[in-house]
C-alpha cells in the first residue's frame, strides 16, 4: 500500500523558535521524507551492531577505500545512523523548500524518535547520548569524493554535537533541543552533489542486515536491483562474521520478504563446491545474490523515485524464494 505524501513546509513558514530567550532555532520538525546520500547508501560505513563494536571497520576494492576506527565508546552503528538521516532529510528539506543552509542543525529529540518510529522511554533518551558520542567519536578516512573534493584523514561524522537541557522548577532536567555540526564531507556531498534517495518508511523498522541489504539495492545503478556474487554483497553489506553465516542469514531473510519494496533471490550453481569460505584465486562464489524491484504494475503503475524529486511509492510485498539455477 502506498504511503501518504509527506507533509510539505508551508511556503512562508520559518523553523519553530524555542523558547524562553533561548539563542537558536529550531530546523524541526521534518517536512519531508527521509533521504540519505547515495555513498552512505551504497558503502559499509557502520558497525551492523545493537551493541558496542571495538573492531575498526575497512572495506576496500580497486575504487573504493574506506577504514573505520571506534572511539572509546565504539564504532557508530547502524542504528545511530538514523541521526545521520534524520539530519541529512533536514538539510535535503531546507534545500528543496528553497532556504539557506550551513553545517549547524538544531532538533527536538521528539521529532527525531516520531521520524524513526522510536519511544519517547528514558532509555531512548540515555541511547540518543550514547549515539551521539559514537558518531562524534567515529573516525572515517575514504577515498570517496564529496562535492568534487577529496580529503586525506579521519574525519568523523558530527564534529559537535551537544544536549541542550533546561530545569524545572523542581530541579529537574529536560531536553529541549539537540545541536549538532555535520562534517564537511557529508555536506558538501548533500549539497553539491545531490545524490539524495529517498528511503521507504519501514526501512526503521528492519533488523541491522535487512537495512543494509535495502540500502545497496536501492543505491545500486538505477535502483532496480543487483546480481552480485555472495562474497563481495557480504562485503558490501559490512558484515563481519563467515560467509557461510552470512548465507544462512539472507535465507531467513529471503524467506520472511523483509526487504521493502525489493525481492531477494538466492541462486546456487549446481555443480560447484560450497565451502563457505572465499579461497584466493576462486573467481565467485558458487551462490549469487539476485535483488530485483518489484514491479511497479502490481501497486497503481508508478514508479519509484528520483534523486531529486525524492518522491517514492511502495507497491505491495511479493513473495521471496530460494531458487537453485541450471
Amino acid at each position: 500500500m502506498s504511503r501518504p505524501p509527506a507533509p510539505k513546509r508551508p511556503k512562508d513558514s520559518k523553523p519553530m523558535a524555542i523558547p524562553q530567550g533561548e539563542l537558536f532555532l529550531l530546523d524541526s520538525p521534518l517536512y519531508g521524507e527521509i533521504r540519505g546520500e547515495r555513498s552512505l547508501m551504497a558503502f559499509p560505513f557502520f558497525a551492523l551492531a545493537k551493541t558496542r563494536w571495538m573492531k575498526p571497520l575497512t572495506y576496500q576494492t580497486d575504487q573504493v577505500s574506506i577504514e573505520v576506527r571506534p572511539s572509546a565508546s565504539g564504532v557508530a552503528t547502524i542504528y545511530d545512523k538514523e541521526i545521520v538521516l534524520y539530519i541529512a532529510s533536514l538539510m535535503a528539506a531546507k534545500l528543496d523548500a528553497g532556504e539557506a543552509v550551513d553545517q549547524d542543525f538544531v532538533f527536538t529529540a521528539h521529532d527525531l524518535f516520531n521520524v524513526t518510529g522510536s519511544n519517547h522511554s528514558a532509555r531512548s533518551y540515555g541511547r540518543l547520548s550514547e549515539a551521539l558520542e559514537r558518531l562524534q567519536g567515529t573516525q572515517i578516512k575514504t577515498n570517496i569524493e564529496a562535492g568534487g573534493e577529496g580529503e586525506e584523514g579521519f574525519f568523523s561524522w558530527l564534529s559537535e554535537a551537544k544536549l541542550h537541557y533546561t530545569k524545572t522548577r523542581t530541579g529537574e532536567r529536560r531536553l529541549k533541543a539537540v545541536k549538532v555540526r555535520l562534517c564537511d564531507w557529508l555536506f558538501r556531498a548533500i549539497l553539491l552533489d545531490r545524490h539524495v534517495l529517498d528511503y521507504a518508511a519501514a526501512y526503521f523498522q528492519l533488523g541491522p542486515i535487512e537495512r543494509r541489504i535495502y540500502e545497496v539495492a536501492r543505491s545500486a545503478g538505477d535502483g532496480e536491483g543487483i546480481d552480485i556474487d555472495l562474497a563481495t554483497f557480504r562485503l558490501q553489506i559490512g558484515y563481519q562474521n563467515p560467509l557461510a553465516n552470512f548465507r544462512s542469514a539472507l535465507k531467513q531473510i529471503a524467506g520472511t520478504d523483509a526487504i521493502p519494496n525489493y525481492r531477494l533471490d538466492l541462486v546456487e550453481t549446481i555443480g560447484e563446491p560450497d565451502t563457505g569460505a572465499a579461497r584466493p584465486g576462486r573467481k565467485a562464489s558458487p551462490v549469487r545474490v539476485v535483488i530485483t524491484r518489484r514491479p511497479p504494475a502490481i501497486e497503481d503503475g508508478s514508479d519509484g523515485a528520483d534523486e531529486s524529486s525524492g518522491e517514492s511509492r511502495e507497491p505491495g510485498l511479493v513473495s521471496a524464494t530460494i531458487r537453485t539455477g541450471h
